[in-house]
């Protein structure tokens, strides 16, 4: 184990114990603040604690495992020796733990977050794929017990949509969401082609989570332009007669956002902001990621919107994620929302670039 490292875990664990004396002091009233921070962060420490008292526990083995296997006794020597290449294993595993437990975690993984899909290049089809992506993101979201609603859409002229927004809330939705944002290509033969050739189109999608209170961005008024209008929609009893949805524009970044799902335009006009908050905190985020990710060989997670990460290609059945050079032959139950093959590595390898970093 790196000098480094080691020094990182020792700190850690001697406040561990420092903050375990503290609780136990008669004096501490149980019912105060600093008892209330002090438990909070004895609790956040205890894994990484106990993980580090098993590593030192089996480097005091293997010392004494290296002891045995110079005895005079061939047994005890060959007895020695196994147990040496048990542990140092074992030391491994636990040394990948430790490491893991020292990246920390990232504040706004138990946040929700509005996906948005915009149909790229290819026309028509490029809608089409923005609604087939919909669908897959909306599966994948009741496999796991999450909601989703539609803020906005504009629909394509033969299926799918030009642009659709929705926002996405459960447990752990930008845990697993936030390596999606980027450029989805899709390669197959549009239904409208009628000499049966390949087509290549573009989708973008950008996960953007949404912010808490504490967080939230600052608006100056005076920066905003906000106009209302009728909602679109399919009409009959339900068509909308007054102008309750709502666009707001960023004035200074040009950023634009709709929302007409309620029909209320008071309700529209809390989520549109509460939306215009949330891209205008990622696209800086976006760029601060962009800048750490330039050292990086991989770039998993930088969130660029213009990186093509993943490719669709129905013909030969495979998808294939360009950021970790995965490619999978499981096209059909992907679309089906069975995204965990590939949300799963991603994960991993965005963890071993931190694990990296340390």
């Amino acid at each position: 184990m790196k000098t480094s490292i080691r020094e990182r875990l020792q700190r850690q664990y001697e406040r561990h114990e420092e903050i375990g004396r503290q609780l136990a002091d008669p004096a501490l009233d149980g019912g105060s603040n600093q008892f209330r921070e002090l438990s909070m962060e004895f609790a956040k420490l205890d894994p990484l604690a106990a993980s580090y008292r098993a590593y030192l526990q089996t480097e005091h083995e293997q010392t004494a495992a290296a002891e045995l296997s110079r005895d005079q006794d061939p047994e005890m020597r060959a007895l020695g020796e196994e147990e040496q290449q048990r542990l140092s294993a074992l030391l491994e595993q636990q040394e990948l733990e430790l490491r893991r437990l020292l990246i920390p975690a990232d504040p706004r993984d138990n946040l929700n977050v509005y996906l948005e899909i915009r149909a790229g290049t290819g026309g028509d089809e490029a809608a089409i794929f923005a609604g087939d992506l919909l669908r897959m993101y909306a599966r994948y979201a009741e496999r796991r017990g999450w909601a989703i609603e539609t803020l906005n859409e504009n629909p394509g002229e033969h299926g799918g949509f030009r642009e659709v927004i929705c926002k996405v809330s459960g447990a752990q939705v930008f845990a697993q969401l936030k390596f999606e944002s980027g450029t989805h290509r899709v390669q197959r033969v549009p239904a409208t082609e009628a000499q049966g050739r390949i087509h290549t189109s573009a989708v973008t999608v950008a996960i953007l989570p949404e912010l808490g209170e504490m967080e939230a961005v600052e608006l100056n008024p005076a920066d905003l332009r906000i106009d209302t209008f009728r909602a679109s929609g399919a009409g009959g009893q339900h068509v909308n007669k007054t102008d309750s949805a709502v666009r707001i524009t960023h004035i200074p970044t040009g950023v634009v956002v709709e929302c007409q799902d309620e029909r209320s335009q008071h309700k529209n006009r809390s989520r549109a902001m509460s939306l215009l908050k949330a891209k205008l905190q990622a696209a800086e985020q976006e760029k601060r990621a962009s800048e750490q990710a330039r050292s990086r060989k991989l770039q998993v997670g930088s969130g660029d919107r213009s990186e093509r990460i993943r490719t669709y290609n129905f013909p030969q059945g495979r998808v294939t994620d360009h950021r970790i050079n995965l490619t999978l032959y499981q096209l059909d139950a992907l679309m089906n929302g069975e995204l965990d093959p590939l949300i799963g590595p991603l994960s991993q390898e965005y963890q071993s670039e931190l694990l990296a970093e340390l």
